[in-house]
């Protein structure tokens, strides 16, 4: 049986696709199932944050604080728990069980989780600059490669800004198409990179001082590992603050400054449009990433 289950705001979006209502309402019986299972006890309501997955405050049978997390099931996550293993909880958060077929995870919970853009923009930039070496490692099957992933976006991006009502200048695109192009083929060393890395997906912790949560993991040059916070808003929204990051961490990381600026461009525009959704903060942050605006 089932248990009651509140949903976070943010994922109401999925009430409006079938799957997604298919998902929501399964959501109560794989949650009691993963109660059951792992020897649960829920501590409160889900983590309002939580876009792509529903995720609740768990304790284990000893006591350890745990989050229990039941992921909508899109391709972008799918390694998750294959990520969070490779990891073994060095700079993220540990993973203390996987059920494949429930698409549910079982991961330590950081205490107190206060996410990293509460803190100052360069103390932030600090904490990313020391995290993303160790977590760069070598990486091939069973990640999804960052050529393949990115020829989808070069297939997916015109129909999606046709579909949209072109939601944004022809030229914009087609620099972003031109620079994904460039950069596919001519890639250095693949590491462990992660498309979704903004300020909010790394959290205080007790056993570490900071820790990565929720990645969506890819294989890839360095040089795309810093893009979600380049792009990210959760750090400043501004043209000097998108390349301050850009500037700062291409630098301290020993990055090449025009690829990042590439990728940055065609993966910020990818994820513009998702759905009948059209993200206007995105699509300013590639103009301004462009030097369009």
């Amino acid at each position: 049986m089932g248990v009651r289950l509140e949903i976070p705001e943010g994922l109401r979006w999925a009430e409006r696709v079938a799957a997604g209502r298919a998902w929501l309402a399964a959501l109560p019986d794989r949650v009691a199932e993963c109660v059951d299972g792992w020897g649960l006890r829920l501590s409160g309501p889900p983590f309002p944050y939580a876009f792509a997955s529903l995720a609740l405050p768990a304790e284990l049978r000893d006591g350890t604080l745990a989050v229990l997390k039941l992921q909508y099931p899109d391709a972008d996550s799918a390694q998750e728990a294959t990520a969070l293993a490779r990891w073994a909880g060095d700079g993220a958060a540990r993973l203390l069980a996987h059920d494949p077929g429930r698409r549910a995870l079982l991961v330590e919970r950081c205490d107190p989780g206060t996410p990293l853009h509460a803190a100052p923009p360069d103390e932030a930039l600090d904490v990313i600059a020391k995290l993303l070496p160790r977590l760069w490692r070598p990486a091939a099957a069973p990640f999804t490669p960052l050529a393949e992933e990115a020829a989808g976006w070069l297939e997916r991006m015109p129909a999606d800004w046709e579909r949209a009502g072109r939601p944004y200048e022809r030229r914009l695109l087609d620099t972003a198409l031109g620079r994904l192009a460039e950069l596919v083929g001519t890639q250095g060393e693949q590491v462990l990179v992660n498309q979704d890395l903004h300020a909010g997906n790394v959290l205080r912790a007790s056993r570490e001082p900071w820790l990565v949560i929720d990645p969506k993991p890819l294989a890839g040059e360095r040089e795309f590992g810093v893009v979600a916070i380049v792009r990210g808003r959760e750090l400043g929204h501004s043209p000097a603050a998108v390349r301050h990051r850009l500037d700062r961490l291409t630098a301290e990381l020993g990055l090449d400054r025009e690829r990042v600026r590439g990728w940055a461009i065609g993966h910020t525009l990818a994820w513009s449009i998702a759905e009948d959704a059209v993200s206007g903060h995105q699509i300013e942050t590639a103009r301004w990433l462009a030097g369009l605006g």
